[in-house]
């Protein structure tokens, strides 16, 4: 019993760590800016249509769900992070579109079984620690025959590599915890649905961001905007040589993608995979 205690207090902190982190600096900028396209490209591949209930998972601002409410979908925006949900409102009053915002965990989804035709998640359920209760999840709320359609980054992509560049200096993830980059690997997510979907499809595409004179600036924009990065230089705030190398590290690996010429422009890969509920 005392086991089970620990595991639930233990888990109860390290979301509210994570509901946190996402709260700090300005992921809808980011949502906004660098990446509103990632939403339209998943809703497209996962062919939702008017009519049908769809839950986007760890929806942050709505990337998914407002494209997806536009097709006239029933669309619930979930996530562990309300506080991003006022942006998220305004991105939808903005376009025109009309949908429930919900506070829920991407590892235990409030939601009955088989209760939605389309479950999404754009850049959002791979971060959530445990993959395998993830992806329960989202098979379970999916009904037989329905469509499960994710936008993931890569491992070797830009993003990918970015994680692999700030995880010397962050805080150690907890135990049983996966990398969130992961979920853009097919046979990985492959492997944690297993013979419960069917009709896997899979491709890797790129989203172009830029906007920075040099590698350095994009550097300083997202240690000031994107949560993790936020998250990772706090924890090494204390130590000046290690905040050195981090800004030196993240600045090189901007430098090493950086294809601009006369400013920074950067390829961002993402997988996007979907499936049928068996």
């Amino acid at each position: 019993m005392t086991d089970t205690v620990d595991a639930t207090a233990a888990d109860r902190a390290l979301k509210a760590r994570h509901r946190a982190m996402w709260g700090l600096g300005d992921y809808p900028a980011v949502a906004r800016d660098l990446i509103p396209e990632l939403g339209r490209v998943l809703v497209a591949a996962a062919g939702v249509r008017r009519g049908e209930r769809v839950l986007d998972v760890a929806a942050g601002t709505g990337n998914a769900a407002v494209p997806a409410a536009l097709t006239g979908a029933e669309v619930v925006a979930s996530d562990l992070t309300p506080e991003l949900f006022p942006a998220g409102r305004e991105f939808a009053a903005r376009a025109g579109a009309e949908l429930a915002w919900e506070e829920a965990d991407a590892e235990a989804l409030p939601y009955a079984d088989a209760s939605f035709d389309v479950v999404l998640s754009c850049v959002g359920v791979m971060f959530a620690p445990h993959h395998q209760q993830a992806a329960d999840e989202l098979v379970r709320v999916c009904r037989p025959g329905g469509r499960i359609g994710l936008v993931s980054w890569t491992p070797e992509g830009f993003v990918g590599e970015m994680f692999r560049t700030m995880k010397p200096y962050a805080p150690p993830p907890p135990p049983g915890a996966q990398p969130p980059p992961l979920w853009g690997d097919e046979q990985h997510v492959r492997g944690l649905f297993g013979d419960r979907v069917t009709d896997v499809v899979a491709r890797r595409r790129t989203v172009t961001t830029s906007g920075w004179e040099t590698p350095e600036a994009w550097r300083d924009y997202w240690k000031s905007v994107y949560g993790p990065t936020i998250a990772t230089y706090r924890n090494i705030a204390d130590d000046p040589e290690r905040v050195a190398a981090l800004d030196r590290d993240l600045a090189a690996l901007a430098a090493r993608y950086d294809r601009g010429a006369g400013g920074t422009v950067l390829d961002w890969e993402y997988l996007v995979l979907t499936a049928r509920r068996a």
